[in-house]
């Protein structure tokens, strides 16, 4: 009632106050802009606060009000909710407000029918309503600005997208009882916190002015304070913890840990105890890759290169070294890779290359090459040992053998990987980085064990004329691949797609031949053009989803849908997938897909939801990280009125029959 008081007075003098000001001055002046990337962009509203007012927060506490945004844009394009960044505390009066006193940017998604030509610019308009304060008066504003947004991203964008609240990676529990709600929020101990404090968006769960004592438990960060007026069934929000990071929290109603120590007070080994963890989840992971469905079709460039390394000794180290160096750069670029574009905003994970079908067209390309290459079709240098790339033998081959095996094999979790990688989400972004060189050392390990234990080197066979035989034969699961690619390629952007990549294929095979022939590039130059055009053309469509209906008469996953069938008492399967992830599609083929799996789900009336990733999608995005993942698959088992079980990435059909036992 007091906070109700407090702001009907202040609106209520906001009128004399513009008159005194000089009428329609603005107290926080607003512009507009934006980018655009292919379909996605984003448009900025920059708020300049004059000294001594500020502007709101989404909840703007015990007084105030969010800015509303109307858009006017062209047909075909939406815009999304506006997202804001962390803002400041302002206690006036016993009274709580969650204000921006700074210069801050408000963002919404952009979303387009199709990518801007080239030149090509979007006219977009926005209508504004928002509340402009300083400690004693409260004037509401208006504003419409407009701009024309380009292709590309500003950088003025780009650091706006760096100032949101990232993704927690698993979700959050709360409590309350006795007038009191405690909050549990998963948070590795190797995050350092300088500042903490948790702003609720979800309106009237805490009390706003009420102490915050937050407290560590292992990796369990733990905040206690007064309860707010109205119960939560859900209770959301953003963590601070200082020195401008940000997680933005989504807590359901579950048990939470007893405090821990305050915190400053936690012991110091706990970090590095929580990150030689997260490394250790990662080594095994990626060791464990080199047995997944993933990493088959590159076992033909494995097996030549170790039959190689049993030349000498001195070779086989070489080759090791130069093979685990391949895989560990590539999986610190692709970590790299995501950490930027998370912290950009963007809601991705692990294997976030292979939804753009230039990615897919580029691998087809590559492994429909070197499949020729094993077939005998050509040979090149560039294809071959590597000798005049590294001046050692075999080592530049082992080193882009083990670059291809990392950025082929790794687009699937295995067990391990996924608790790993949602650590790496969240931690500094050195111990992220260190957890995905772990997970490329973990996939190198068998190739370099081979390569410094002369007793498993002796298991091999020698070099000989039977490795020509072997090259040949081993043509065949790359062709495989390829055609996998090929599909994959069709399933991302359609028929115009496929075209484009087996035409450009036929060009590189062609290129490749007379390259050979000729001894060198030159003569295939005109072909490697068209190749390189082709990457450039080929088009991308709206993504994909999943296969609904079929023997499982799956539906498409929404939040809001499996909300539904929850508040309906309905067991629900909710599995996540992706037509570029070998695991996924083997799981459904020899599992999910079965008759006896299908009549177990029928017997318990269980509905069944299937989310796509093929091509990226936002939604799926953040529920994967809310689950604390970053990839797929992902299992979910949602029995009537429990919490999700969480199924095992390797299915057999007794782990899901019994699941409707």
């Amino acid at each position: 009632m007091r906070a109700l008081l407090l702001f009907l007075a202040t609106l209520l003098l906001a009128a004399p106050a513009a008159a005194q000001l000089g009428g329609g001055e603005r107290h926080i002046d607003v512009r507009l802009v934006g980018g655009v990337d292919g379909t996605k962009g984003s448009l900025a509203l920059v708020m300049h606060p004059h000294p001594g007012w500020h502007g709101y927060w989404i909840n703007p506490g015990d007084a105030g009000q969010p800015t509303t945004a109307l858009w006017k844009l062209p047909k075909g394009a939406a815009a999304g909710p506006l997202r804001y960044p962390v803002p400041d505390r302002l206690l006036i009066g016993g009274l709580m407000n969650y204000v921006y006193a700074r210069d801050y940017v408000l963002l919404a998604d952009l979303t387009l029918a199709r990518p801007l030509a080239p030149g090509e610019t979007l006219p977009v308009t926005a209508s504004l309503r928002y509340l402009a304060c300083t400690d004693k008066i409260c004037v509401p504003e208006t504003a419409e600005v407009s701009a024309t947004i380009p292709a590309g991203l500003p950088a003025e964008v780009a650091a706006a997208r760096q100032a949101l609240p990232r993704p927690l990676g698993t979700p959050a529990r709360f409590a309350a009882a006795g007038g009191q709600i405690r909050l549990g929020i998963p948070l590795p101990a190797a995050v350092q916190i300088a500042d903490a404090y948790f702003y609720p968006s979800t309106d009237g769960a805490i009390d706003y002015a009420a102490p915050q004592r937050i407290s560590r438990n292992g990796d369990w960060l733990i905040v206690e304070t007064k309860a707010g007026p109205t119960p939560a069934a859900a209770l959301e929000g953003v963590l601070s913890i200082g020195n401008g990071q940000a997680f933005a929290v989504a807590a359901a109603p579950g048990t939470v840990p007893t405090g821990g120590h305050p915190l400053g007070e936690a012991a110091p080994a706990r970090g590095a105890v929580a990150i030689l963890l997260a490394l250790g989840g990662a080594i095994l992971g990626g060791l464990l890759l080199n047995v997944m469905p993933c990493v088959f079709p590159i076992l033909s460039l494995k097996a030549l290169s170790l039959a190689r390394s049993g030349e000498s000794p001195r070779a086989a180290r070489i080759e090791g070294l130069a093979y685990t160096a391949g895989v560990i750069l590539v999986c610190l670029a692709l970590g790299v890779a995501l950490l930027a574009l998370r912290a950009g905003g963007a809601a991705v994970g692990w294997a976030f290359q292979l939804q753009d079908p230039r990615v897919a067209l580029f691998l087809l390309l590559l492994i429909g090459g070197l499949t020729l290459n094993l077939a005998g079709l050509f040979e090149l240098p560039t294809f071959g040992a590597g000798d005049a790339l590294a001046g050692k033998s075999g080592a530049a081959g082992a080193f882009w053998t083990g670059a291809l095996a990392a950025f082929v094999a790794t687009p699937c979790t295995g067990p391990f990987m996924g608790a790993a990688l949602g650590a790496a989400l969240v931690l500094p972004a050195a111990a992220g980085l260190a957890i995905f060189a772990g997970l490329g050392l973990g996939l190198a390990l068998p190739f370099l064990a081979l390569g410094f234990i002369p007793a498993l080197r002796r298991r091999l066979p020698r070099p000989g004329p039977w490795m020509g035989t072997l090259r040949r034969i081993l043509a065949v699961p790359m062709a495989l691949t390829a055609l996998w690619l090929a599909w994959l390629l069709w399933r991302e952007s359609g028929d115009e797609a496929l075209l484009i990549g087996l035409a450009a294929l036929a060009c590189l095979a062609a290129a490749l031949w007379w390259g050979g022939k000729r001894g060198g590039w030159l003569a295939a130059a005109p072909a490697l053009a068209i190749v390189a055009a082709a990457l450039v053309a080929v088009p991308a469509t709206p993504q994909v989803r999943a296969e609904t209906g079929g023997l499982l008469a799956a539906q498409p996953f929404s939040e809001a849908r499996l909300a539904q069938l929850r508040a309906a008492k309905r067991p629900v399967f909710v599995y996540f997938t992706a037509d570029w992830c070998l695991t996924c599609k083997v799981n459904e083929k020899a599992v999910l897909e079965r008759g006896d799996v299908a009549e177990a789900f029928k017997k318990r009336n269980a509905a069944i939801l299937v989310g796509d990733w093929t091509r990226g999608n936002p939604e799926i995005g953040r529920f994967l990280e809310a689950q604390g993942r970053s990839g797929v698959p992902l299992y979910l088992w949602y029995a009537p009125g429990k919490d999700a079980q969480t199924l095992p990435q390797i299915l057999t059909i007794g782990a899901i029959t019994g699941l409707t036992a």
